[in-house]
């Protein structure tokens, strides 16, 4: 492969694994930073959201833009605050991107932007979603719509888009994961809330492995970013915990208490998404890790 390819985010948890798989294919990598460092191991420019700028030495002989930058939804509490930073920071890069395009004229192959299954809505029950699902009302689905309404500027700048709508993604060093094991490994792990609330999960290799995928295939449209075999949050706990080789004792962690612990955040815990895959699949996409058990043995 000789294409190269811009990543946004590129040293975040999708962002590493995702170049690791990039470079080993014979793809050529540059990123974008807040901070680059000049000995960096990857190539990397300058963008500053806020004062509208962009290195334009970070457009030469791109031939694709994986945009996976944004604000972390569940580090911080949600103040009016760090809900306009979500948003922004989303919303904002994607603008910046296109403008930048546009005045460099650059003749991009693709955009493929990060999304996320929490477009659906915190809490879809037992419905299984597809990417023809409406999108939910509360915070984070209105942040993902808005997310994707403004990727709708590239076909005007005849540059093809691509959608990952990414679900719980679990990687050895980061994301999810860590924090649902830590709790188990120390004995004290449990169920939240009900337990019944289905996660939709993802291995990490699998969610790069698609980016890949869309890339080489040429697909622009949605699709769901999910492992084929969703589970509930009482199924996920036990199995870390098989795996893990330690029992499981305590009752479920009270709604109330996750309420208090967490404030408006908790909805997207204790609410959860049964989200399919077919669409992809069908595009032949194959997954690596499609139970969660094998998942599991090979991070843990």
């Amino acid at each position: 492969m000789d294409k190269k390819i811009l990543i946004t985010g590129g040293t975040g948890l999708i962002g590493t694994r995702l170049t690791e798989i990039l470079l080993q294919k014979g793809y050529k990598v540059v990123f974008l930073s807040r901070n680059p460092k000049p000995n960096a191991h990857i190539p990397t420019f300058k963008w500053d959201i806020e004062k509208d700028y962009i290195d334009d030495k970070a457009f030469e002989g791109i031939d694709f833009i994986i945009h996976l930058a944004g604000e972390n939804v569940g580090e911080k509490s949600w103040s009016e605050s760090q809900k306009k930073a979500i948003l922004d920071s989303r919303v904002n890069s994607i603008l910046l991107l296109a403008k930048k395009i546009q005045e460099l004229d650059i003749k991009l192959k693709g955009f493929l932007s990060a999304s996320a299954i929490g477009y659906y809505g915190a809490d879809t029950g037992d419905l299984l979603c597809d990417e023809n699902t409406p999108n939910g009302k509360d915070f984070l689905a209105q942040v993902t719509q808005e997310w994707e309404d403004n990727t709708n500027v590239f076909p005007t700048l005849n540059i093809p888009v691509s959608l990952l709508r990414i679900g719980i993604v679990l990687a050895k060093n980061g994301g999810a994961l860590p924090k649902l094991t830590q709790p188990i490994r120390w004995g004290v792990g449990a169920s939240l809330g009900s337990g019944k609330q289905f996660l939709s999960w993802i291995h990490i290799d699998d969610v790069c492995n698609m980016f890949v995928f869309l890339i080489e295939k040429q697909l622009f449209d949605t699709y769901n970013a999910v492992a084929p075999t969703p589970v509930n949050n009482t199924e996920m706990t036990k199995l870390i915990a098989k795996v893990l080789h330690k029992p499981l004792f305590l009752p479920n962690i009270p709604s109330f208490v996750l309420n208090m612990m967490l404030g408006e955040f908790s909805k997207s815990i204790l609410g959860g998404n049964k989200v399919s895959s077919k669409k992809i699949t069908t595009e032949g996409f194959s997954f690596a890790y499609p139970y969660l058990e094998t998942a599991l043995r090979n991070l843990l």
